[in-house]
């Protein structure tokens, strides 16, 4: 099947220049990085972690959060509240 894509001119330098290393077409490159990106997950490999589970606070934001820096106070609004307020407001 043919379609047309518009990519970013730098990232289709890139793709381009990958594709001239590997010996290949960029088809085959586009091919290659559509097919690795729609594997079912349980086909991907089970010891990549992602980096969100690996993430750390840093030590001042470690110490706010351990002080309750963060939880709502009575009367603060819940943010789905102010989202709707904010989205009610926007020119259409």
């Amino acid at each position: 099947m043919k379609t047309t894509i518009d990519i970013p001119e730098v990232l289709y330098k890139k793709a381009k220049i990958r594709a001239i290393e590997r010996g290949q077409t960029l088809k085959q490159i586009v091919i290659t990085s559509l097919e690795r990106e729609l594997e079912p997950a349980a086909e991907l490999d089970p010891t990549h972690t992602s980096p969100w589970a690996n993430r750390k606070l840093l030590p001042v934001f470690s110490r706010l959060q351990a002080a309750g820096a963060f939880k709502p106070r009575p009367g603060d609004r819940d943010i789905t509240e102010l989202i709707s307020e904010d989205r009610d407001d926007r020119p259409l």
